[in-house]
């Protein structure tokens, strides 16, 4: 008999058999891990829009806490959340960098400002009138209240500084001050 108690033995067995499974564990967490900052990386190269790379540093960051021998589900916890204060953080920035954190392309109401147009319909400080735009539309229109000129002529040429409700707010042209 080696002098440990049989019951001792047999908690020590289970205790072994447990480490020889966190083992086994770790190295399929690590590999998980690897994989998935791989796999995150390449889609990254694919789309080139900042959110797949910021997951693939989470996973990197879950990487590193299983390697420092966090169990899984708090390795788990520091990729999410490592992803999500780059996602939130980081990722705005980067964007404002590379001049891609709008939408380059104006729609609707914001693509007509700064559109030139032609007075197509007589308008006074008491009444609007009416402006063609280069984009072919006419819109009721008035000139901004510092304007020099109250009452342009028709074919004068507009430049629409703003939008209001159904109004296209419009100074002078180049031409028309020249």
């Amino acid at each position: 008999m080696s002098g440990r108690p049989a019951v001792a033995t047999l908690h020590a067995g289970a205790r072994d058999a447990r480490e020889g499974d966190r083992v086994n564990t770790d190295w399929i967490q690590t590999v998980v891990w690897v994989g998935l900052t791989l796999l995150l990386g390449v889609v990254e190269v694919f789309t080139l829009d900042f959110i797949f790379i910021m997951l693939a540093a989470g996973a990197a960051g879950g990487l590193i806490a299983a390697l420092l021998g966090a169990p899984w589900w708090l390795s788990t916890i520091v990729a999410a959340g490592v992803a999500l204060l780059l996602l939130s953080v980081v990722r705005p920035r980067v964007l404002a960098a590379f001049g891609r954190s709008a939408d380059p392309h104006r729609t609707n109401v914001d693509g007509l400002i700064g559109l030139p147009g032609t007075v197509a319909v007589a308008f006074t400080p008491s009444s609007p009138g009416q402006v063609r735009l280069a984009n072919g539309e006419t819109w009721s229109a008035r000139l901004t209240a510092d304007s020099p000129v109250r009452t342009p002529p028709l074919g004068t040429p507009v430049v629409v500084e703003s939008i209001e409700g159904s109004t296209a707010v419009v100074r002078l042209g180049e031409r028309a001050t020249s």
